[in-house]
């Protein structure tokens, strides 16, 4: 049973980083192809689809999982409410849409809107059966769709932005009947659509469980159930979309300059990759383990070495991007390099949530999830009055720091908490210790650059070698501790 739990793990979390990592090398291919003010229109776009995804759900993704057990109704339940919700939203938004469009200065491209109600849709409604797969133990068929998805999605972006506009200079006769220039940014949009309704077929057995009815008490527990969750998820997308959706209106600028700031932030953010890839895999794996090793008598001893070591792996991806970033700043176009001073910020950033996620464990196994849920509302009002107060002075760099503020702020917060509820005897001098020798050798090879004249690369590699030396000098004598304690 164990093993197929581990096995199962193992397919959820690599499909989901393997797509992640997917969707990140379109960047590269949006950001040499388009303007900054085109792909800032898609950076506000997908931040908006963020926020309505977490209504779209309502929580009843987790509910049914929660009553699954209880009555053998809870899927078709969920998933009649979520057909219901999603289908009159879809109504609405199409109903309204030169109304939405022109509030959003997108008159000329009511199209958008269109696109994004069926991606939303057809996601939102497709989650339900996607978690009854996950609840049949159908791992790979799950993996399978998920990534076929993306590579559809990835597939169609090349098609549409780079072989049709050379199909096109060769005036190939039948690329008229699927292809118009003036579509331009709309292809991205429409490569997700046709992936997300895809998805959407290959999903269409598990909808027939819909078939089972509707059980209105068992309603009415769900959404008492599942409501909440909604509070703690829309905190979460303001802790992390929010800067996104807020630029455009917020600088001081024309809605193009706007949108183009917003494209240059937004491709910046992406650099930070390796760091949120390894989180997320940090996350997959460290969560069960947490749960399951709770029991142990060393548990709390082995949950500090955990953060420890972290840390020490995060600050290492801190360097490896910041002093080498003369290299990674290729992944992006060169109009959105402009914004490379923000991607230190925002990886510090990372590595604070990182902790935060570490620290985190104290509510979950004391049964105080509600005061977790605190913590996260309280980083999403921080969230939104640093970001009222700093785009409009120090435009998306305000928004960067308003991110490190937010993460750091939880972290903090989260700490302290822990302390007093499910103290762990965390090693809080090495662990800020080592942040700070990551953040002293990034200054360093900002400062001595320009005065040593080296090779680009020659000093961040002299940095990075002097990190290790001394993170080994020191987790020796660590280990050796270790050793003899044991």
């Amino acid at each position: 049973m164990l093993k197929k739990l581990v096995s199962q793990t193992a397919i959820y979390g690599l499909s989901s980083i393997f797509g992640r990592f997917l969707n990140y090398l379109l960047v590269p291919l949006y950001t040499y192809y388009f303007t900054a003010t085109e792909y800032g229109v898609v950076s506000e776009f997908y931040a908006y689809s963020g926020f309505l995804s977490v209504f779209l759900l309502l929580g009843f993704e987790t509910g049914y999982f929660r009553f699954r057990s209880d009555n053998d109704k809870a899927y078709s339940t969920a998933l009649s409410f979520i057909l219901l919700l999603n289908l009159s939203i879809f109504a609405l938004l199409t109903t309204f849409n030169s109304t939405i469009s022109g509030a959003l200065h997108y008159a000329t491209h009511s199209e958008y809107i269109l696109y994004f109600a069926l991606i939303l849709t057809f996601d939102a409604i497709a989650a339900l059966p996607f978690a009854k797969l996950r609840a049949e133990n159908k791992a790979l068929r799950f993996a399978s769709i998920k990534i076929f998805e993306i590579l559809l999605t990835v597939v169609l972006s090349l098609f549409f932005i780079v072989l049709c506009p050379k199909l096109q200079a060769q005036n190939v006769e039948w690329l008229r009947y699927v292809y118009r220039p003036e579509i331009g940014v709309g292809y991205i949009f429409l490569a997700n659509l046709i992936a997300s309704g895809s998805k959407f077929l290959f999903l269409m057995p598990q909808l027939k469980g819909i078939n089972a009815g509707f059980d209105w008490r068992l309603f009415k527990r769900m959404a008492r159930y599942s409501l909440p969750i909604v509070v703690i998820g829309f905190a979460g997308i303001i802790n992390e979309m929010l800067d996104r959706a807020l630029l455009k209106y917020l600088l001081p600028y024309d809605t193009a300059t706007n949108l183009a700031q917003l494209g240059i932030y937004s491709a910046c953010y992406k650099l930070s990759i390796l760091m949120t890839l390894f989180i997320q895999a940090f996350r997959y794996a460290a969560e069960p383990f947490f749960f399951s090793y709770a029991k142990n008598s060393d548990a709390k001893i082995i949950y500090a070495r955990v953060l420890h070591y972290f840390t020490i792996f995060c600050v290492f991806i801190f360097l490896l991007v910041t002093l080498y970033l003369d290299f990674f700043k290729y992944f992006i176009g060169e109009e959105f390099r402009a914004g490379l001073h923000v991607v230190p910020i925002l990886l510090l950033a990372n590595l604070f949530l990182g902790i935060y996620i570490n620290l985190s464990i104290w509510y979950k196994l004391s049964d105080k999830t509600l005061m977790g849920a605190g913590v996260s509302l309280f980083g999403a009002g921080l969230t939104i009055v640093l970001n009222l107060y700093w785009i409009p002075k120090f435009g998306y760099t305000g928004s960067a720091y308003a991110t490190l503020a937010c993460y750091a702020a939880m972290a903090i917060l989260s700490y302290f908490l822990g302390q007093k509820f499910y103290r762990v005897d965390y090693d809080v001098k090495n662990v800020l210790g080592y942040m700070s020798l990551g953040v002293g050798l990034y200054f360093a090879n900002v400062k001595l650059q320009p005065l040593l004249h080296w090779q680009v690369g020659c000093l961040a590699t002299a940095l990075m070698l002097l990190y290790a030396l001394i993170t080994l000098l020191f987790e020796r004598r660590r280990l050796a501790k270790y050793r003899l304690k044991t």
